[in-house]
C-alpha cells in the first residue's frame, strides 16, 4: 500500500527477478510521460521504490500523484 510519508507517496514494489522489475518500470515510465507526471524512483534487483509528489505544486502530494498511483497499481496488479 502507498504511505503518505514527509510530502510524498511512497511504495516499494518487489517482482520475481529484475526483468519483470524493469518490465514494470517501462510500463510505468509510458503512463508517466503520458500523464506527464514523472516518479522518483530506484531499483534494485527485484524492488521497485517509488515517491511521487507534485513539484508544480511545492512538492506537495496532490490529486494528480494520486491519480498516478493508481495506475502504477492497475499495472502491478496486471503483473503479478
Amino acid at each position: 500500500m502507498w504511505e503518505e510519508k514527509d510530502n510524498k507517496l511512497q511504495r516499494v514494489f518487489e517482482f520475481k527477478d529484475f526483468v519483470r522489475a524493469f518490465a514494470f518500470m517501462t510500463r510505468v515510465a509510458f503512463i508517466a510521460e503520458k500523464m506527464n507526471h514523472h516518479p522518483e524512483w530506484t531499483n534494485v534487483w527485484n524492488k521497485v521504490s517509488i515517491s511521487l509528489s507534485s513539484h508544480d505544486a511545492g512538492g506537495i502530494v496532490t490529486d494528480k500523484d494520486r491519480k498516478l498511483a493508481e495506475s502504477i497499481d492497475k499495472v502491478y496488479a496486471e503483473m503479478n
